[in-house]
């Protein structure tokens, strides 16, 4: 847990250059967009778009605010504006995909990861992404809903039918969380097999 951030500190992080700050986030961001496109090449990329539009646009952000919400809002409006102009997703309804992702588990806990990563995958970019930023993030529904930009009645009931889903789709009973039971190992999956949640 961090400690709280004191008047002295503030001032000190206000003082700095905005710039500097944003390669402190670069590995959030990529496990943020790994989250949300399910490849590291696109994530990888869509990364960099987002510097180049924080780079660019480094006026627009308010000294002494959350650097990494900020970065997080613009990757990921970043990621839906693309999905918009492709007007299209590739659809997975069989699951022909996240089947492919599976690797044949040597023991039980490697089984549970494989079916968590599969659910995972199967689920919407919205789910994801809520589910990354309450969840494994470590955001607020206050702070999620402020990068979403929605309300934040919406990213609580938008949580609760992820984790609804994410239960249908591991045969859990409808009580369970998925999410705050879990390892660390099954909170880095929302990330990718192998990459830590912010």
């Amino acid at each position: 847990m961090k400690a709280p951030v004191t008047g002295t500190d503030r001032a000190a992080v206000c003082d700095l250059d905005p710039r500097d700050q944003i390669t402190g986030h670069l590995q959030a961001m990529r496990a943020f967009a790994i989250s949300l496109t399910r490849d590291r090449s696109m994530a990888d990329d869509l990364v960099q778009d987002t510097i180049l539009k924080a780079w660019s646009n480094i006026e627009k952000f308010e000294r002494g605010t959350n650097m990494r919400a900020w970065l997080f809002t613009i990757l990921r409006n970043t990621f839906f504006s693309g999905i918009r102009k492709r007007k299209r997703e590739v659809p997975d309804p069989e699951g022909i995909h996240a089947a492919g992702l599976y690797v044949k588990p040597d023991h039980d806990g490697r089984l549970a990861f494989a079916d968590f990563r599969a659910a995972f995958d199967r689920m919407s970019p919205e789910h994801r992404e809520v589910l990354i930023l309450v969840g494994a993030s470590g955001f607020s529904y206050e702070e999620a809903a402020g990068m979403i930009g929605v309300a934040v009645g919406t990213v609580k009931s938008r949580a609760n039918r992820a984790r609804a889903r994410l239960c249908e789709l591991l045969g859990m009973a409808p009580d369970e969380d998925p999410i705050s039971g879990g390892d660390r190992e099954m909170l880095a999956v929302m990330g990718k097999s192998g990459v830590r949640a912010a």
